[in-house]
């Protein structure tokens, strides 16, 4: 992976720091719901046992899943469905809608002139987000 979003996010955020655009008085956090571009189609049940293969013959996506399924907060509970196609993005529900795969984009907002100072995408777990 390149970091080259990173560096050009943080170079902006650095210009913004020295025109005085950063504060640093108040901040906003918020966590939006993106969908994924995951196939509905290709998809699990989230508690039904699945063999993947190989790993060295998967996906990037289904590797990247497999690493991540280490991570305590996700292990908390067991996801409604999984995408075989984008196996990191969460299953869920907004505003009573019809359920998709999702993302969550989280932001760090410097409130006096809006500047977001970081972002970080996760997937979309409602219940943590909340507790968090």
């Amino acid at each position: 992976e390149s970091s080259t979003f990173r560096w050009l996010f943080d170079e902006v955020v650095r210009a913004c720091m020295a025109a005085g655009l950063v504060k640093g008085e108040g901040f906003a956090v918020d966590a939006s719901i993106v969908a994924a571009k995951a196939s509905t189609k290709l998809a699990m049940p989230g508690d039904e046992p699945y063999v993947w293969q190989n790993p060295a013959h998967c996906s990037r996506a289904v590797r990247e899943y497999l690493e991540s399924l280490d991570d305590e907060m996700l292990a908390e509970t067991v996801p409604k469905r999984i995408s075989l196609s984008d196996p990191q993005s969460r299953w869920t529900a907004v505003l009573g809608g019809p359920a998709f795969f999702a993302y969550s984009t989280n932001y760090l907002i410097d409130v006096a002139h809006g500047v977001i100072l970081d972002v970080e995408p996760t997937p979309a777990h409602r219940t943590a987000e909340v507790e968090s």
